[in-house]
């Protein structure tokens, strides 16, 4: 049996550090996929799809560290669904995408990754530092404007 999932994709959200009873750093990460296709009818129709991915140990650090919202990464890993009860009592179930590698795509820099760590320490933030490459995949758009 194959249970491996590799996506590549944009945060929704910083990073969210939480540890285990027994002191293990989980850090919970929301991630966008998109993709576009053109309806019957000629019109261009895009779709984002939103992945749930935990990570454990060092890498749970990591994660915590140098990404922030609207970080670019490539995940590869395995799903899992975990059950759990609600305040009512209710069976619920989470699929999440637990990463067992976490890749940073964005352009490295010297210094902290955090936006307001970067504001705090003196680095420039703006975009004037950074040439257009271009998309990072096709459909995303080249303005690199984030929905979210």
């Amino acid at each position: 049996m194959l249970n491996r999932v590799m996506i590549i994709g944009r945060l929704g959200a910083d990073p969210e550090l939480r540890y285990t009873q027994s002191g293990q750093p989980v850090c919970s990460l929301r991630i966008a996929t998109d993709e576009s296709y053109t309806d019957k009818d000629g019109n261009r129709v895009d779709r984002t799809e939103w992945h749930s991915v935990v990570a454990f140990g060092k890498t749970a650090d990591h994660c915590n560290q140098f990404l922030h919202k609207g970080s670019l990464v490539y995940v590869e890993g395995k799903l899992s669904t975990r059950k759990w009860q609600d305040q009512n009592g209710h069976d619920r179930y989470t699929t999440e995408i637990r990463a067992e590698r976490v890749q940073f795509l964005d352009r490295k820099e010297n210094g902290p990754q955090k936006p307001a760590q970067r504001k705090e320490r003196g680095y420039r933030t703006t975009n004037e530092e950074c040439p257009d490459l271009g998309p990072v995949y096709p459909s995303e758009p080249l303005d690199m404007n984030i929905p979210f």
